[in-house]
């Protein structure tokens, strides 16, 4: 799949918006977009696959207004695809490398085209090769959301030993932490939330106590946990679930102090130090049933990610 610099065209296909807006009001599939440009340090990726994140909609609604990549715009942080040029500083990838990652390493601050083109430009610090095992659909699902997951457990100092409730488990962060939660920090209990068809999914994946929201409010257990990791926005709820002296994170905020709110910083070292539990499955992508949707159905997809029904990820594959 490797492509020489001749093969590369000059224009691309991608969907952007140029207005801050409900992004599938203002979504629009440009077929004559400027191929990126890469400097020293990046890579220039044909896109196999990309996953969406809530951080997409929110932005085309003018989160990052004041530091955001001027219009057009192409939305998507989360790629696999293949290397087809290499920047003259870039020593960790060649062309015809398979490579995914998170393309903003500042999440605030993103590129004008995201992983929803053709091609997509990218830092080589932000990017990681591939796992051999996992399929292009399921390496692009992983990068923001298992960076999110992992930096967040780093933040709250968790280590082995100590019990942690993960609220929206099923969810495409939720459903790493509980497995990074077990396999890579070594917890002594697991718990986590989602509604009922959704319970068995948290036992596959590691949870010891599955709670039905629909049914019971956590904060109500008797027991109570060294670290709440919120996915959902209810941080003034998770500090009642904690014990003395525990932690809550959040990355849906805003946090109710002293809960921290959170936002990952885009790292290929932290896909690199996950490699040997993907290699191994001891940690799996989970995606959304609905997943793969194909490249002209992008809009229907953010409809879809904004139900925040999706179970794990919802990816865009094939790419034209």
């Amino acid at each position: 799949m490797a492509a020489s610099t001749t093969s590369i065209p000059s224009h691309i296909k991608a969907w952007v918006y140029n207005e801050y807006r409900n992004i599938e009001e203002t979504l629009k599939l440009d077929p004559n977009i400027a191929t990126p440009q890469i400097k020293d340090d990046q890579v220039l990726i044909k896109v196999v696959a990309a996953a969406l994140n809530p951080v997409d909609y929110k932005k085309a609604l003018g989160l990052f207004k004041d530091t955001d990549s001027p219009f057009p715009t192409a939305p998507g942080y989360d790629v696999a695809g293949v290397v087809v040029k290499v920047g003259s500083k870039v020593k960790k990838f060649k062309v015809g490398d398979e490579v995914y990652g998170d393309i903003n390493e500042n999440a605030g601050n993103p590129k004008a085209i995201g992983t929803l083109a053709e091609y997509t430009s990218a830092e080589e610090k932000v990017l990681a090769h591939k796992p051999s095992n996992l399929s292009f659909i399921e390496a692009s699902s992983l990068p923001l959301a298992i960076i999110t997951a992992y930096q967040g457990i780093e933040r709250a100092q968790f280590s082995s030993g100590k019990s942690i409730l993960v609220l929206g488990g099923a969810g495409g962060v939720g459903s790493l932490v509980i497995q990074l939660a077990k396999q890579v920090f070594g917890a002594s209990k697991v718990a986590a939330t989602a509604s009922t068809g959704k319970l068995e999914l948290l036992r596959e994946l590691g949870a010891d106590l599955p709670i039905d929201y629909t049914k019971e409010n956590f904060e109500e257990l008797p027991e109570k946990f060294d670290f709440v990791y919120d996915t959902v926005g209810q941080s003034d709820r998770a500090l009642k679930a904690t014990k003395e002296g525990g932690q809550v994170i959040t990355i849906a905020g805003p946090a109710s102090p002293p809960a921290i709110w959170f936002f990952l910083h885009s790292d290929g070292a932290v896909l690199d130090k996950l490699k040997p539990y993907l290699d191994s499955s001891k940690v799996k992508p989970v995606l959304d049933p609905k997943s793969p949707l194909p490249f002209s159905k992008a809009i229907e997809a953010f409809s879809y990610l904004k139900t925040n029904r999706a179970t794990g990820k919802v990816v865009i594959h094939p790419i034209p």
